[in-house]
């Protein structure tokens, strides 16, 4: 997967602070992260492993691909900083005592 850089200028022109643009995309990152981890692992739960043999320790093909499949997708960081510029991301502060 390659990096592509992003421009902080484009960022700072769609939000009105760049830090919290950063932690919203941060946040946002993590929510995409946790969704891609809890998908990863219901499909991994569905392939029926191989017959066990402590000798053996091959990896199960099906999962490597599954992996692989799951190592090709964009980055969180990259996903949520793109659709901050693109549509932007809509948050509220929390609300003190």
């Amino acid at each position: 997967m390659e990096a592509h850089p992003i421009d902080l200028k484009t960022v700072n022109t769609r939000t009105q602070n760049l830090y919290e643009a950063v932690i919203v995309a941060a946040r946002r990152a993590r929510q995409i992260n946790d969704d891609n981890r809890l998908e990863y692992n219901t499909v991994a739960n569905t392939i029926v492993p191989g017959p066990e043999d402590e000798f053996d320790e091959r990896a199960n093909p099906e999962l490597l691909k599954i992996a692989q499949e799951f190592e090709k997708r964009d980055k969180p960081h990259q996903v949520a900083l793109q659709e901050l510029i693109d549509q932007g991301i809509e948050y509220r502060y929390k609300e003190e005592d």
